[in-house]
């Protein structure tokens, strides 16, 4: 095994065996979704794992891939593919069977591939708790020597599995950016969204296929970009409420959201020949509440029919759409031609930058007085709302103020709306929400406003 570089452990196995659980078992966390119907693993994930203690610590990634089978069609083949290919990239491979049935075709298949990569190879054969009395001598016709009998549901076996990986594996250390941008790509299901990840990322990583909902886990590839960490994630799409199936749909949309929450930028994916969507237009505001960047990409510019005129007059439509984000910059791609594309990139850093910028108190409260000045708020009878001063909080990734005065819950939506328009005209902050706090000078309670 070559030491100069972090190992892989490839998980293998027909499907429904139980690797997505082993896989979270392992990283400690719900990555990968997990429930009982055959084939719900079809991208391969990868993540960090770690056995010992800092000082002694063996960090290595861990893949789970797609159950092998007979593939039946073009579709089938691409995740049979990606199974064969994360295989050939380990350096360690865990064959999983099922402890308590008879070895089937499919079983015999996987082992016979792990074992003739030449490669550490060791059986894992779960759900062993439901052997009951029966000897588990059938497994030794696998022909793999280590076997360890598991179950990954009640936490049984996986410590004995890690201490002989921690055996042969050598020491080694992932160290993650944590100061990488979170770009995160959003929007409905088959808009593009795995298409424009594997451009982005210059690799096949996700699975690209005209089915819609192709994607249920979330596929993260970090890439550098002008010395810039920047960590790619694409989720599964987003439906709307009344067709999102119960059970692995409707994690894989608790995942996106989660998605949002976890992102610094997030790409919106609109398909050209499918606009004015209302869900996308959801998609944008649930973006917009949780304070962070966003670009709205109009995804498949190259099938689109159009002449010299069509950008331009699309592009107002979608702008008026959209009014309540104006401040997401708007493009046109192709991840078939590579339209754009790079510029997807620049966009994200000028997003970033902007969502740093800090801006001392007095300048903000120079700015303050000037605007109110410019256009006093309006207000009720002996309710007339005072803004006395305001500060940024420093200590907050979104761009966030707090304004401090009198009576501000009379404050109209227009005035705030004001405010922020004219607060971006002097600082900037394009691509980004900004959030306004307005706090009743003295008392604790305050209203948040995200523009």
């Amino acid at each position: 095994m070559n030491k100069s570089k972090v190992p892989i452990v490839a998980i293998v196995g027909r499907a429904n065996v139980g690797k997505s659980s082993l896989f979270n078992a392992v990283i400690k966390t719900r990555e990968a979704i997990v429930a009982n119907e055959p084939g719900t693993t079809r991208d391969a994930l990868m993540a960090k794992a770690s056995i010992g203690h800092p000082g002694s610590r063996q960090d290595f990634w861990i893949v789970d891939t797609a159950g092998l089978k007979t593939a039946e069609d073009e579709f089938e083949f691409t995740i049979q593919e990606q199974i064969i290919q994360a295989a050939d990239s380990a350096d360690i491979i865990l064959v999983m069977v099922e402890a308590h049935l008879p070895i089937t075709e499919e079983d015999r298949r996987v082992a016979k591939m792990a074992l003739k990569s030449k490669k550490p190879v060791m059986l894992v054969a779960n759900k062993a708790d439901k052997l009951g009395r029966k000897a588990a001598d059938h497994l030794q016709k696998l022909g793999v020597k280590q076997i360890f009998l598991t179950s990954v549901t009640h936490a049984r076996g996986i410590e004995d599995l890690m201490q002989s990986l921690s055996a042969i594996l050598p020491k080694a250390s992932i160290s993650l950016d944590e100061d990488r941008i979170r770009l995160g790509i959003l929007g409905r299901p088959n808009v593009g969204k795995s298409a424009i990840f594997n451009t982005l990322a210059k690799k096949q990583q996700a699975i690209v296929s005209p089915r819609a909902g192709t994607t249920r886990d979330v596929n993260r590839n970090i890439i550098k970009y002008k010395g810039k960490a920047i960590e790619l994630i694409d989720t599964a799409g987003i439906r709307r409420s009344g067709k999102i199936q119960k059970g692995i749909e409707q994690f894989s949309v608790l995942r996106a959201l989660s998605v949002i929450e976890q992102s610094d930028v997030c790409l919106l994916l609109m398909d050209g020949n499918e606009l004015n969507v209302q869900l996308d237009q959801k998609i944008a505001g649930m973006i917009k509440e949780a304070g962070k960047g966003l670009i709205l990409v109009v995804s498949k510019w190259d099938i689109v029919e159009k002449d010299g005129f069509t950008r331009d007059n699309i592009a107002p439509q979608i702008i008026h759409n959209y009014s309540f984000v104006p401040w997401a910059p708007l493009i046109f791609t192709s991840s078939v031609t590579g339209q754009n594309i790079s510029k997807i990139y620049d966009l994200v850093l000028d997003i970033v930058f902007e969502r740093s910028k800090k801006l001392k108190t007095p300048e903000l409260n120079r700015w303050l007085r000037q605007v109110i000045n410019q256009h006093p708020p309006a207000g009720l009878k002996n309710r007339q709302p005072k803004l006395n001063y305001m500060v940024q909080e420093h200590d907050n990734p979104i761009p966030a103020f707090k304004i401090f005065g009198a009576h501000t819950k009379f404050l109209h939506w227009s005035y705030k709306r004001y405010l922020e328009k004219e607060l971006r005209r002097a600082f900037g902050y394009a691509g980004s929400a900004v959030q306004l706090w307005f706090i009743e000078k003295h008392v604790d309670r305050k209203e948040a406003s995200f523009k």
